[in-house]
């Protein structure tokens, strides 16, 4: 029964990775009617505690982010000046030598809709499995500079 019961809160902990880098989720009620919607019943203080166990954080703009995207998501609303899309990649400018460091940001991040990301000076190349991942990606950057 307690693998069940972890079995549940893995696959729901899940969902709220996917739901935050999608959606601009500001209120725990959000998470919850967007879970709901998936399939998983939960009540508030269940999402609650998956909030606390996810690390999730609010941005300034109300927002809620992963922790392990932080770091990108500091990295990107300083330094990005560009987000691009075309096909299944994404292209991000920086200022210049700045790049690496982005990449290394999304990289260290481990977003599943990322493949490969490759860095020049000013310019990170991001390589996904499709448009629509390419498309959620480049949402998901932008949400995180604050552009989207």
């Amino acid at each position: 029964m307690r693998e069940s019961i972890e079995k549940k809160r893995d696959e729901r902990q899940d969902a709220i990775r996917k739901i935050v880098r999608d959606l601009d989720i500001r209120t725990q009620h959000m998470l919850v009617e967007e879970l709901r919607q998936r399939g998983f019943e939960c009540t508030q203080a269940t999402a609650s505690r998956d909030i606390a166990d996810l690390g999730l954080r609010k941005l300034p703009e109300g927002i809620y982010v992963l922790a392990e995207d932080l770091h990108l998501q500091r990295m990107v609303s300083e330094l990005l000046t560009r987000v691009l899309r075309s096909d299944s990649m994404v292209i991000l400018k920086a200022q210049p030598g700045t790049a690496a460091g982005i990449a290394a940001a999304i990289d260290a991040a481990e977003i599943p809709l990322v493949m490969a990301s490759i860095a020049g000076d000013d310019t990170v190349l991001i390589i996904t499995d499709g448009s629509q991942s390419a498309q959620r990606l480049e949402s998901y950057i932008s949400k995180l500079c604050n552009r989207g």
